[in-house]
């Protein structure tokens, strides 16, 4: 999972630029809307709502935003029906994307995502074409300021943890989805603060690449997926190469 952490670099500069819009807050509300739907809206006996709203708080998101989207999962609010939907594609240099929607109309969503594929040298695949790449885990970051290798590695393992990794400045820890609470809670009790905590998708190998414009026609094919209205998650096993994050993020 090394290239998670090159990939994390951009991951992160665009959640910075998506948060001063206000997309952030649109996504989670949705996903806590869909929770609260499903299993109702106390967290103390809803597990998904529960992550959803640990998401909901690292992102920083006001508590009566989150009540106002959990109730309308609940109908005590009226709200749009939404659904989920997984699509699976492939974009340029046979990049593997999975793509996470919540939408109220099907049809527009299934469009929009396909045209955007197409517009990016990219296709639409059949469910289950790549999803055998990816795996749901639990990711908390957290700053390396007082904590080496060593105790990090430490800390992490003993609360459950799979492995920890280099992200630059921050430490990442990975967990098994279902190990989420069990780890978060371990980590906790061992005074590690928490900077993020989410569960997402993980691929079990990647594709690095080391051509600066082939990163730039797989990267717009992620911008403009994630920048769907409809689309709450963009998963892809790509990873950048240091020599190519390092340009990106210099234009």
């Amino acid at each position: 999972m090394a290239g998670h952490s090159k990939f994390a670099n951009i991951k992160h500069r665009k959640a910075a630029q998506d948060a001063k819009r206000g997309k952030v807050f649109t996504k989670i509300g949705k996903e806590l809307t869909i929770a609260a739907k499903e299993g109702g809206g106390d967290p103390n006996f809803n597990a998904k709502l529960r992550m959803v709203l640990e998401k909901a708080k690292s992102a920083n998101m006001t508590k009566d935003r989150i009540e106002h989207a959990i109730k309308k999962g609940t109908g005590e609010i009226a709200g749009a029906d939404y659904m989920e939907i997984r699509y699976e594609g492939y974009g340029p240099c046979g990049i593997a994307f999975i793509v996470d929607a919540v939408t109220d109309n099907k049809n527009r969503t299934a469009g929009s995502v396909r045209a955007i594929f197409t517009r990016c040298e990219g296709a639409l695949a059949e469910p289950n074409a790549v999803a055998w790449n990816f795996e749901k885990k639990g990711v908390f970051e957290t700053s390396k300021e007082g904590l080496d290798e060593d105790t990090i590695f430490e800390k992490a393992i003993s609360a459950g943890a799979e492995d920890v990794q280099d992200s630059g400045d921050i430490w990442e820890i990975v967990c098994a989805y279902e190990d989420f609470e069990e780890v978060k809670s371990g980590l906790e009790e061992s005074a590690i603060t928490l900077l993020k905590s989410e569960v997402t998708m993980l691929a079990k190998t990647t594709v690095e690449l080391t051509n600066v414009e082939d990163a730039k026609k797989v990267m717009a094919l992620f911008d403009k997926l994630d920048a769907d209205e409809d689309v709450q998650e963009v998963y892809a096993n790509f990873e950048l190469s240091d020599e190519v994050v390092a340009l990106l993020e210099n234009e």
